[in-house]
């Protein structure tokens, strides 16, 4: 049956009226969601410890931040701890909001069934000391209007939080989340076997070329400052104690401990086999590096696990230092 201009004008209108009712009722949600900005999320919270040296020690630790600002009598709190003071750990807080908690449900209801954290923006006011008594309020400042993203489409929350320190406004710290209901995936056309995926190959330069020399040979090379004798892994071209160029190399003994590590379960990505251990190994000398830890289940790897120094073929082109670890 061949379509007349009088049915295709007929069908466009309908397809026209339906868009306009879906684009009212989206409007009409979003005036719903808008009326929960500017109500709390959480009400005169407290930090659960005060500034304190031993967190400050931690955090400099884990991020290899050794600035003396953060040590000695007048050390101060890295300013991008501010979120820190106020976590709640593994029992969580008791000051939530239910407006922030009937917010979420109503996205949920809606559909918007998955989170993602977006980003953050903090402003520091006020530098944090040892002894500084954390509180803290949150307000619920924006929801945005349907927005349609790779991972589906909804809308984007941000909260703000006033962190104030013994009483007086030390920070803000905003924080944006995507309440989204998934996309659909895509039927994919059937493909033809694809080859073997390779690992990712290492970028080599002239700054790190001598290192995978060594590998090359099964030697893991550490370089050595010539003017201050500190040893640095990475290897880098200059020395990051003294900013001495010269340099030479020591060969690691290949005996070490996990200092930290990493179970990867998602995403999937060629050529790995999830899930697997990446651990932050303390060697011996003093340095640390990422490296894949074998020879037992990744469930298995623990802080603290003796391992040793061995070389992997990935495959034709490609060999890598791993750490083997042992259960017993």
């Amino acid at each position: 049956m061949t379509a007349t201009p009088a049915t295709e004008a007929a069908e466009a209108a309908a397809a026209g009226a339906t868009a306009a009712e879906e684009g009212t009722e989206a409007a009409r949600f979003h005036t719903l969601l808008a009326s929960f900005e500017g109500q709390p999320a959480a009400t005169a919270g407290q930090g659960k410890d005060a500034v304190n040296e031993p967190m400050i020690r931690h955090w400099c630790e884990a991020m290899g931040d050794a600035n003396p600002a953060y040590t000695g009598p007048d050390a101060i709190a890295p300013p991008t701890m501010l979120q820190a003071w106020t976590m709640g750990g593994l029992s969580g807080h008791g000051d939530r909001s239910s407006a922030y908690d009937d917010l979420l449900a109503l996205l949920d209801g809606a559909g918007c069934t998955s989170v993602v954290a977006t980003d953050c923006e903090q402003e520091y006011l006020r530098p944090l000391r040892p002894g500084d008594a954390i509180t803290f309020d949150a307000v619920i400042e924006s929801v945005s209007p349907s927005k349609a993203t790779k991972l589906g489409t909804g809308h984007f929350v941000t909260t703000r939080m006033d962190v104030h320190a013994n009483g007086e406004l030390a920070g803000t710290h905003r924080f944006r989340i995507l309440k989204y209901a998934p996309a659909a995936k895509k039927p994919t056309a059937p493909q033809k076997p694809a080859k073997p995926a390779q690992r990712p190959r290492p970028v080599i330069n002239r700054d790190n070329q001598g290192f995978w020399d060594g590998v090359r040979e099964h030697k893991l090379l550490i370089q050595r400052c010539t003017a201050c004798a500190t040893l640095r892994f990475p290897w880098l071209p200059g020395c990051n104690t003294c900013g001495s160029p010269d340099w030479d190399t020591v060969e690691a003994s290949g005996a070490g401990t996990v200092f930290s590590y990493v179970v990867m379960h998602h995403p999937p990505f060629p050529a790995f086999d999830p899930p697997y251990a990446v651990a932050l190994v303390e060697l011996a000398e003093g340095v640390r590096m990422v490296s894949n830890i074998t020879g037992v289940p990744y469930d298995k790897v623990r802080i603290g696990l003796p391992v040793r120094l061995e070389f992997l073929r990935v495959d034709e082109e490609l060999e890598l230092p791993v750490f083997r670890g042992s259960e017993g």
